[in-house]
């Protein structure tokens, strides 16, 4: 309970508080840390006076680690729910449609895995028929590459339409990209750096994340496949990922916490997960010009996010603050639990239908894409991740 009136559907309760930076034209115009509650904004910078929460980004706060992270939750949830502390806190929440919400962190790298085996096979099977619809490789390790830290940006950046060279039956052509597609993901935030050459253990995982944002990895699909033999992503993937502004703490996600599917090959020691896995069982929606077109459901991703930081740190590769890592698409068994429009339209053949009477296969100038997911709270409600929005916009004129 709380002494602020909070409307359920906000998803921003008391068992949430998650973190952004905003900027508001009511106080400093400086961005600044701020809590999500209900419909307001708990201004961290104004209300403990502490310098941590005006530098503009959460990277100071979150490198202070575990322990850290936990007093400051503890102590907002005791000023929010105990009415002594009503008249020092009010005038620090302001209305959340007041203020601007910014990039959350500073991105350190990004890396972006392939680990939901839904989302593998439908792949597979498009391009490699009448082979087996996954790599030798994939059940015996996290797929993933490394990215563009520098083009991670807020929700509501546009998307400009990229270019580049892409393949024809006469050749390459170079131009504004045909196929360009979402991915929708879920992304990891790291706080606590590492030391190079010691790797993470699995286990370890709390001790290192901070939090879960969610991610659209915007890919020029028609790019992707003339460039990425033998080396894999590149240009089809490097012009612009976005992250939500909101992002939820681990401490948030208990209740979510849930067992992985089962896996088919034995896992090498370094990614066995044992009695504390860390599947998360959240529910995802994409929305295309505001019409649901896909639901994923995150909780069958094959390979955890803890597995994840597991695999990417056990060659000694350290960590930093702000290095933030994706799941890879969030596809489900069913056509409508897909999370990328290569699957939703099956590379194509099978165009989207949308209310207006229009169809998609790929984005089209002008069209603007919203994720959203949800989790269970500890007090049986829903927690919210917020939204992480993109408009297309036209390629770049000649």
């Amino acid at each position: 309970m709380t002494w602020l009136d909070l409307p359920e559907s906000t998803g921003f309760g008391i068992t949430n508080l998650p973190y952004g930076i905003f900027t508001s034209a009511s106080g400093p115009d400086r961005p600044r840390t701020g809590v999500a509650i209900g419909d307001h904004v708990l201004d961290l910078a104004g209300l403990t006076g502490d310098p941590v929460h005006a530098t503009g980004t959460l990277n100071a706060f979150m490198a202070q680690g575990p322990e850290s992270w936990a007093s400051l939750r503890s102590m907002i949830t005791a000023w929010l729910t105990d009415p002594a502390h009503q008249e020092r806190v009010t005038p620090h929440l302001l209305p959340r449609d007041s203020v601007s919400l910014r990039m959350p962190f500073e991105v350190a790298d990004y890396v972006d895995f392939y680990s939901s085996r839904d989302h593998a096979e439908n792949l597979g099977r498009m391009f490699r028929p009448g082979s087996p619809a996954l790599t030798p490789n994939w059940k015996h390790l996290p797929i993933g590459y490394h990215g563009r830290a520098g083009t991670v940006q807020p929700s509501g950046t546009p998307v400009v339409r990229p270019q580049g060279q892409y393949r024809t039956d006469d050749g390459p052509r170079f131009g504004p990209s045909r196929r360009l597609d979402i991915e929708a993901e879920v992304g990891f935030v790291v706080g606590v750096p590492s030391t190079l050459g010691t790797p993470v253990p699995v286990h370890d995982f709390s001790a290192y994340v901070f939090g879960v944002c969610l991610v659209n990895d915007w890919s020029a699909r028609d790019l992707q496949a003339w460039e990425y033999v033998p080396l894999g992503p590149f240009l089809g993937k490097s012009f612009l990922t976005s992250v939500s502004p909101w992002v939820v703490p681990l401490a948030a996600l208990t209740a979510a916490r849930t067992k992985p599917p089962v896996r088919d090959e034995p896992l090498l020691p370094y990614l066995e997960d044992g009695d504390e896995p860390w599947a998360l069982d959240l529910s995802l929606e994409v929305r295309l010009n505001g019409t649901a077109v896909s639901r994923p459901p995150f909780r069958g991703m094959y390979w955890t996010a803890a597995q994840q930081l597991a695999h990417m740190t056990v060659n000694g590769a350290s960590l930093r603050t702000g290095d933030l890592f994706a799941s890879g698409t969030v596809s489900g068994p069913d056509p409508s639990e897909r999370g990328s429009l290569i699957e939703l339209s099956w590379n194509g053949a099978e165009p989207l239908a949308l209310p207006d009477g229009s169809t998609r296969t790929f984005l089209e100038d002008g069209d603007e894409v919203t994720i959203t997911a949800t989790a269970l709270a500890v007090d049986g409600g829903r927690i919210s991740f917020g939204e992480v929005v993109g408009r297309v916009r036209p390629a770049p004129s000649a």
